[in-house]
């Protein structure tokens, strides 16, 4: 590589929507030199959000949510090939058709893939899906117009509950199974997912909490038939939605020394990976699902998201750190961001809810269904969750950023605050969360002075 960090070769492994931005930012900041990018889908990126919404519905095709390109990235397309291993000391990134890709600069951005059902038979059953690619949605979609009798989604996360909604919107009968308490009860805590839980009753979901899914049961010919319960119950149903979360892509870096798990790849707050001795590298960089890395804002806790928003933040501070010198480098320090619509409601979320130790409802009320909670740690608001009110979250991000004291002062942006009073907010701890953490704090309990170091294996 010569002195220019504008030139030499790049490497993006990982074609989703981080890897997209990643590319066209590297252009934008002056990249000239080679570019390639590897992904193990055969198309070219799509959006995924849509997957759950509008392609279960049927108001668009699975085939038509391709991503748009805000400009021609210059880029060496690597798709329908898969990373199986990478070589740091030679800088290759080795791949599942026998090639190896020499690189300058690495950028590690493979997402998640769907948490499959633990039963590979019961999961080849004919009726049992997951929900990640664009087959998966297509297949899915096909199934829901037959008009089935009944669907199962398993998990109440946000997949499962949008899941859940598009099948009433579709008319379908639809059982819930969730091991938690309450739909969403790890994402956003205990309040607010007691109206989760209402929202779906309320919608005619029949909504199983508290129980976990034994059995997938099938009949002699290879269909899915029906799921035995934890609680003695048994569901017959003929589709089968398996939304038990998201597993991280790091498998192929096992090899690598780099601090990759479960939790994804550990990275500063510039997007640099860590190796496993927690030294950070300058060559290996990481963005997008896949990554865990420090805020400032949550106590410096590594923080794992699943966010549209974060993965193209990040994609862009990491481009710009890969061809920017040290001093000019910066850091990844954006409020996640989400949404989610089901059931009719409009749901969007700004912080780290779990990154607290009390709530209060700000706006609104649980009762009428339309409300703002705020969440607060030790005194500051740290996050907050609104139930159509979605033009308030701008105003709650200002109290976020500038550590405003908690419960928040009166000056809404369409009304005087009536804050009720604060409750605990009844997040779960990292080992009892439910499926689909949006965010993870893979750090201490935020409210306990305790870190568990766990061996290996």
């Amino acid at each position: 590589m010569t002195g220019d960090l504008r030139d030499g070769r790049i490497v993006v492994v990982g074609a989703s929507l981080a890897g997209l931005r990643a590319a066209e930012t590297l252009r934008d900041e002056g990249f000239t030199g080679s570019l390639t990018v590897v992904g193990d889908e055969p198309h070219p990126p799509y959006d995924r959000p849509p997957l759950s919404k509008q392609v279960l519905l049927g108001d668009v095709p699975a085939d038509s949510t391709g991503l748009p390109v805000r400009r021609d990235p210059d880029a060496e397309w690597r798709l329908g090939v898969a990373a199986t291993g990478l070589d740091p000391l030679a800088r290759r990134v080795l791949l599942a058709d026998g090639d190896a890709l020499p690189y300058d600069r690495l950028l590690i951005a493979t997402g998640t893939r769907a948490r499959p059902w633990p039963d590979p038979a019961q999961a080849a059953l004919d009726g049992v899906f997951t929900l990640r690619t664009r087959e998966d949605a297509a297949g899915l979609a096909a199934r829901l117009a037959a008009g089935p009798e009944r669907v199962l989604v398993i998990g109440a996360g946000f997949t499962g509950s949008e899941i859940a909604s598009a099948c009433r919107e579709r008319g379908l009968e639809v059982t819930v199974a969730e091991r938690g308490p309450a739909p969403l009860v790890g994402a956003l805590g205990g309040t607010l997912s007691r109206l989760a839980a209402l929202m779906h009753r309320g919608h005619g979901v029949d909504l199983r909490c508290g129980v976990t899914v034994t059995a997938l049961l099938g009949d002699g010919a290879g269909r899915f038939t029906g799921a035995d319960l934890s609680d003695g119950t048994r569901v017959e149903a003929d589709v089968c939605v398996v939304a038990l979360g998201a597993v991280r892509n790091v498998e192929w870096l096992a090899e690598s020394g780099l601090a990759a798990g479960p939790r994804g790849i550990a990275c500063d707050a510039g997007c640099r990976a860590f190796t496993r001795y927690g030294i950070v590298t300058d060559d290996v960089f990481v963005a997008g699902d896949v990554s865990r890395f420090p805020h400032p804002l949550f106590g410096y806790q590594m923080l794992s998201l699943e966010h549209w928003g974060n993965a193209v933040a990040q994609a862009e501070v990491a481009a710009h750190n890969m061809v920017s010198p040290g001093p000019l480098r910066r850091p990844h320090l954006s409020l996640p961001v989400f949404w989610s619509t089901q059931f009719g409601r409009n749901i969007k979320s700004v912080g780290v809810p779990t990154y607290s130790d009390h709530v209060v409802i700000a706006q609104g009320s649980l009762e009428a269904g339309r409300l703002a909670m705020v969440y607060g740690y030790r005194g500051r608001v740290t996050a907050a969750v609104t139930v159509d009110m979605a033009k308030s979250v701008d105003y709650y991000r200002h109290l976020i950023e500038t550590a405003a004291p908690f419960p928040p002062p009166p000056g809404a942006a369409d009304r005087a605050l009536t804050a009720d009073i604060p409750v605990p907010s009844d997040v779960p701890g990292p080992g009892e969360l439910s499926h689909e953490p949006v965010v993870a704090l893979t750090g201490h309990l935020p409210d306990r002075r305790l870190m568990v170091v766990r061996p290996p294996g």
